[in-house]
């Protein structure tokens, strides 16, 4: 399953950057055009799950932009950022098809409350969910679930069980972790061992009081994740 992919439409190149580390911040896919004519052929040709798109850009405006996608039927939610905080501006923005408004300067923690909200909102939840026997993530969320127990996980034992949910039923070798996970193919010593501590903490997260283990070593190989023994 691929990752929640963000289009990020803004001129202000350090506001973009401060933006685009946040939500990459939060695992998600993160794509910045700095002009509205690249804003505005990325969305048009691009599969995005959600827009921010700024209202002055060059080339062409945020609310161009955005009537000519709502013309052409593409729904993607669109967050529009702009310094303009007249009443006038909100509904022009709204009423042509924005699903969503925020003045600049804003706060990121806020930025990133209203991306969670307009992805529940623009896309089916199990889009986003994971899910093996009782345990499921909710990626948008950046939540675990095992039964009625919220687990509390570090981002890399995150990180870890999403990936490890993606390949349910296949075995998964150390060495596709340090390649995928902790993004270091070439290390001159093995992560063997911070691999084995990692995943051991998570599985006492994951399994400890549960009935039925999910986690499951095989010997000299790797690990698996899957109901029942492998």
């Amino acid at each position: 399953m691929r990752r929640v992919r963000v289009l990020i439409v803004e001129d202000e190149r350090k506001l973009a950057q401060a933006v685009a580390s946040a939500l990459k911040g939060e695992h998600y896919d993160v794509v910045v055009a700095s002009t509205g004519e690249d804003g505005f052929f990325r969305a048009n040709a691009e599969a995005f799950d959600l827009v921010l798109l700024d209202v002055m850009l060059p080339g062409r405006s945020g609310l161009e932009i955005l009537r000519t996608l709502r013309q052409r039927h593409i729904d993607t939610p669109v967050l529009i950022l702009t310094a303009r905080d007249g009443v006038e501006d909100r509904v022009l923005g709204l009423d042509l098809g924005a699903d969503d408004y925020l003045v600049k300067p804003f706060a990121l923690p806020e930025l990133l409350a209203r991306v969670r909200a307009l992805l529940r909102r623009g896309r089916p939840s199990e889009a986003f969910r994971l899910k093996a026997a009782d345990l499921e993530m909710d990626l948008v969320a950046r939540r675990a679930i095992r039964g009625d127990r919220l687990l509390e996980l570090t981002a890399r034992e995150f990180e870890l069980l999403e990936y490890l949910l993606r390949h349910q039923g296949h075995l998964v070798s150390r060495e596709m972790l340090a390649r995928e996970v902790w993004k270091e193919p070439r290390r001159a010593t093995p992560l063997d061992n911070v691999i084995d501590v990692q995943m051991a903490r998570l599985r006492k997260k994951v399994d400890s009081d549960a009935t039925d283990r999910l986690i499951h070593t095989v010997r000299g190989v790797g690990f698996v994740l899957r109901e029942g023994e492998p």
